[in-house]
């Protein structure tokens, strides 16, 4: 049954699956050469690297990320610092797999990133969603229509001497149709972009043909926590929902600098 739901509202729902850009929110130091990325399906992408300038850089220090624009405005402080957190945590991540991490930006190029737009998680639509998807087994979610949020956010890898190395402009919302989960949480579907959003800023600033390398011992991003967390996908194959607390391994307090 839940293959012909799927079928029933994926054509209307694929039409529309890719995010429409998000304005430029004015926190990157400059949008010049920004190209938009033509072969993704689900996020828009904007970005420019500068590949000499960027297979130089070796260190980088990663500045805590900030809201601009007026994101979040309508969200609790709670919830705001909730997706910085997650952020921050997923730019470490990716970051760490490509170039090294350090504590202090003395000499170092610099990671800026920040969110410019929260769209709110409806939540009596994903407490609806979740019984579905939980009754009506099968591949992947359904949610429900007009309920389901995104993430907007930039970043930009900028050298010592102030030169801008790499830009990235990128958005994206849940879908109706696919393995984005629906939560009780206002900022569940922001918090579940984060992942995304830190992959396309590894591949934006890392230089063609750099590969993934090991985690270094100690992990430098072990101040978040465990970078996998099992507990948040058996939740999610138990409840149907994505729950913060479970899948970001939230502290009491986000980590300070």
């Amino acid at each position: 049954m839940k293959r012909l739901a799927l079928l029933l509202i994926s054509g209307s729902a694929l039409a529309a699956c890719q995010t429409a850009p998000a304005a430029n929110a004015g926190f990157l130091t400059s949008y010049d050469g920004l190209t938009t990325r033509d072969d993704t399906l689900r996020a828009s992408i904007r970005e420019r690297r500068d590949e000499a300038a960027a297979n130089a850089v070796e260190q980088v220090y990663l500045e805590p990320s900030v809201l601009v624009a007026g994101a979040g405005d309508a969200l609790s402080e709670a919830d705001r610092a909730l997706v910085l957190r997650e952020v921050d945590r997923q730019v470490c991540y990716e970051m760490s797999e490509r170039f090294t991490i350090v504590d202090n930006a003395a000499n170092a190029a610099r990671v800026r990133s920040a969110v410019t737009g929260i769209t709110p998680t409806g939540a009596a639509g994903s407490g609806v969603a979740a019984v579905a998807n939980v009754l009506i087994p099968g591949p992947g979610t359904l949610r429900v229509p007009g309920t389901t949020g995104g993430l907007a956010a930039e970043a930009e890898l900028v050298a010592p001497g102030g030169m801008q190395v790499a830009a990235l402009a990128w958005a994206r919302n849940a879908n109706v149709v696919g393995m984005d989960s629906p939560s009780l949480s206002r900022v569940g579907d922001a918090l579940q972009m984060a992942e995304p959003f830190g992959d396309a800023v590894g591949d934006a600033f890392a230089p063609t043909g750099r590969a993934v390398r090991p985690i270094a011992d100690p992990d430098p991003c072990a101040r978040y926590g465990p970078r996998t967390q099992p507990a948040g996908f058996a939740t999610r194959l138990v409840t149907g929902l994505y729950v913060p607390e479970i899948n970001t391994g939230t502290r009491a307090e986000p980590p300070k600098d």
